[in-house]
């Protein structure tokens, strides 16, 4: 996603159980937003290919002699902002002849058709599966729809089975809870957006990557480093932005646009997703989003008497609508989600034992609008006011020990933004507003991380651009913590191309949050572990820098791209989760250092017409003091981290995508985990025993073949290697014992090779 002028996007609200607060919001929602927008120019980007044309998705589409652009979506089309004075429009492609058109009349949809240059005559290529966005000064990788199809993509935690930089595993062996890594360090420290809104936070940290469908997934941007001041303060790794399937925006359609996707595996996962949108007139369209899975199959390849994956049922929708005119624009829906697990022994260990059973069940209520009054004589300038709200409400037990957890959330984003003389300098400012509300309850007792949030925040970002070769933003934030009084968040980033072909980015901010401490260590309590929290509640603040260069070259006359980047994160303050003692899960306030460093290298490739090659290797130095609470101070390597990862990905496709062929290969060094074993008792930090987990490979491999009349059927496989970890829960026979642990030594697959098939069938 290139820089846009203004942007707003959809917001979420949940109605609270207190008459007054849902009389407030409703006043709030529907009164206050009324914002300022400028009007938009719509087009579409397509290639010409051996006498055809077809749609080009990533594609940069910007305004001559500026930075604000954006990038075709997976069918070529886009919407670009109009500014003042401004009427040549750019269309780039690496590989592609760039093409310019002088807008007349921004009313009028605009249609460009790319041909490739001389120097890669060679090279056809009908949309790249990744990119990385060219003007955007933050690191930034586009994942597009071609790159979710490589697998079965059945929501957002197997989204990222191709990428090097982000890497997603179970976080134990029962509850079947996944969690990212991103630069050496764990997703809570990633800002998860969807259509920049932060959701995935709080309490839904836990299954909230299991929570987004693949297929309303239309493409995933994944920022390194700190991210824009614009969207809060949480950010302090990066960010991952999720577009998801909008209304049927286009008047002239009076055709319900729909998909239909199916899938079913060889362990019994079964699922289907519908997605419908229409326009019902040239000023009103919806879109309806519905998924339903299941997995009611009780799996145990290991032997162990525990099923190696939780049974589970969901049910997931949105309903959203949009009202679009010259003059004003209104965008409001609704979204539901229910789901429950069930995982655990298969049987007693013993018949007069009791069965560990773990169970939860959750649920998520959002409700989201959108209105805007556009003003055409004054493209420049933008107000706008994002909403946001959540009710989640979550019910689970660990064997005996049961566990409730309610978070109610609203977030609003008022954002002010114009120019300074020219597009050349130009500026964010607004203010913003979050409100958190958590209760936990464990084993009946109240939760020392309970609270109630209210933070109101104000921002200024400064951009200044010069043509397509230099740009840097500079942001400032200041939020006022009501639990934890004035923070400040400053960052800094800064793009420059080089001879057109390499660009080189630096990036450097603050940022802060507060962790949901048993949310994020969810797994750790499928154990008899007795969690101890030593010191009190604080925020988590770190500083992230970050350096990157990217160079796109011809290698033996065909296209590659070659990208290295290195960031480091310091914390100043940070909770310690300490494992280290075989019984206890222990939470308390870092003293000393605490740091993650990742240097990653890319490269991609197309050797040959409608091939692609990626190769990765990405290596972390993650370490933490250990021990303050015990009067110790011992700088450590961090426990489930490989210092070592190595991605091989090949796909190849067949004229007009009729088959497609996709195979991933990924090497995951040794990581450091807890020494346990029966009777071991922790003397100390500097002498303590420690362990480490080997090193493991997988394969994961698609083919689909595609139908004229819409339908696309797919067969692929995931850990075709088949390995798989024997022992991944200690003390199994015994889950009510003293040395009973789930989740402490949980490295790697659990479950061996699996097959999968789908279909998907869709609008021509």
């Amino acid at each position: 996603m290139l820089v846009p002028v203004f942007t707003v996007d959809t917001g979420f609200l949940c109605f609270q159980s207190d008459k007054s607060m849902r009389s407030a919001i409703f006043i709030f929602l529907f009164i206050l937003p009324v914002f300022t927008f400028g009007q938009t120019l719509r087009g579409l980007v397509q290639e010409s290919t051996s006498n055809k044309t077809v749609p080009l998705p990533g594609a940069n589409v910007y305004w001559a002699g500026t930075t604000t652009g954006v990038s075709t979506d997976s069918v070529g089309r886009f919407e670009i902002p109009v500014l003042a004075n401004q009427t040549r429009l750019v269309v780039s492609y690496v590989g592609y002849q760039p093409d310019t058109l002088t807008i007349t009349d921004p009313a009028v949809e605009v249609r460009f058709t790319l041909r490739s240059t001389a120097t890669l005559s060679e090279v056809t290529v009908s949309g790249a599966s990744t990119q990385i966005d060219r003007l955007n000064p933050i690191q930034t990788e586009v994942l597009t729809q071609r790159t979710l199809a490589k697998a079965a993509c059945c929501n957002l935690s197997e989204s990222f089975e191709t990428n090097a930089s982000v890497s997603v595993s179970y976080s134990d062996a029962v509850t079947g809870a996944r969690q990212i890594q991103f630069l050496g360090l764990g997703g809570q420290y990633v800002q998860t957006n969807v259509e920049n809104i932060p959701t995935i936070r709080g309490l839904g940290t836990t299954f909230g990557l299991n929570f987004i469908p693949g297929t309303w997934v239309t493409s995933i941007d994944v920022g390194k480093g700190v991210g824009s001041v614009v969207n809060g303060y949480e950010g302090m790794t990066g960010a991952l932005n999720i577009e998801l399937q909008k209304p049927d925006f286009k008047a002239e359609s009076e055709k319900t646009q729909w998909l239909l996707n199916g899938y079913a595996n060889t362990f019994g996962r079964v699922e289907g997703n519908v997605n419908v949108s229409r326009a019902l007139t040239d000023k009103w369209s919806m879109a309806g989003l519905g998924h339903v899975s299941a997995l009611r199959t009780r799996i145990d390849q290991n032997g162990d008497n525990f099923m190696d994956l939780p049974m589970y049922r969901q049910y997931n929708g949105i309903n959203r609508w949009k009202y679009s005119s010259k003059r004003f624009m209104a965008q409001f829906g609704l979204k539901a989600l229910y789901e429950d697990r069930e995982g655990g022994q298969l049987t007693a260990s013993r018949p007069a034992d009791p069965r560990y059973e773990f169970l939860n069940a959750t649920k998520r209520l959002e409700f989201f609008s959108k209105t805007a009054r556009l003003y055409p004589d004054k493209p420049y300038k933008g107000l706008g006011l994002i909403v946001s709200g959540l009710n989640h409400d979550q019910h689970a037990h660990f064997g005996f020990a049961p566990y409730t957890g309610q978070q109610q959330s609203v977030y609003t984003n008022l954002i002010y933004q114009s120019i300074i003389d020219n597009t050349n300098h130009a500026f964010k400012t607004g203010v913003s507003y979050l409100f958190d509300r958590y209760e936990e309850t464990y084993r009946g007792d109240k939760l020392p991380t309970n609270r109630t949030e209210s933070v109101p925040g104000a921002f200024f970002e400064y951009a200044y651009t010069h043509g397509e070769h230099f740009a840097v933003v500079v942001g400032n934030r200041v939020d006022f913590h009501n639990l934890y009084g004035l923070q400040w968040s400053p960052r800094l980033h800064a793009k420059y191309h080089i001879h057109g072909l390499t660009t080189i980015r630096a990036s450097a901010g603050r940022g802060f949050r507060v962790p949901n401490l048993f949310a994020e260590n969810f797994g750790y309590f499928v154990s008899s572990r007795t969690a101890y929290f030593r010191s009190k509640l604080q925020p988590e603040v770190s500083w992230n820098y970050g350096l990157g260069v990217t160079n796109e070259f011809l290698l033996f006359d065909k296209k590659a791209t070659f990208t290295v980047d290195y960031f480091r994160t310091n914390f100043q303050s940070q909770t310690v989760v300490d494992l280290e003692h075989p019984r206890q899960i222990n939470f308390y306030q870092l003293q000393g250092k605490s740091f993650a460093n990742s240097f990653q290298a890319e490269l991609n490739y197309q050797p040959i017409r409608r091939m692609e090659v990626k190769a990765a290797y990405r290596l972390f130095d993650v370490r933490q003091t250990m021990g303050a609470a015990f009067g110790e101070s011992v700088l450590l390597e961090r426990m489930m981290v490989s210092r070592d990862r190595v991605l091989l990905n090949v796909g190849y496709a067949l004229p007009y995508d009729k088959w497609k062929f996709d195979a991933t290969l990924q090497w995951n060094g040794p990581r450091r985990i807890p020494f346990l074993a029966e009777g071991y008792v922790h003397t100390g930090y500097s002498s303590m025993r420690t362990d480490r987990a080997p090193a493991y490979a997988n394969l994961n491999a698609q083919v689909s073949r595609a139908f004229r009349n819409g339908v696309e059927l797919y067969v692929g496989g995931e850990n075709l290697t088949g390995f798989r970890q024997t022992d991944p829960i200690v003390a199994a026979q015994t889950p009510f014992g003293a040395d009973f642990d789930a989740a402490s030594r949980t490295w790697g697959p659990i479950t061996g090779a699996m097959v999968y098939v789908g279909f998907r069938l869709k609008t021509l």
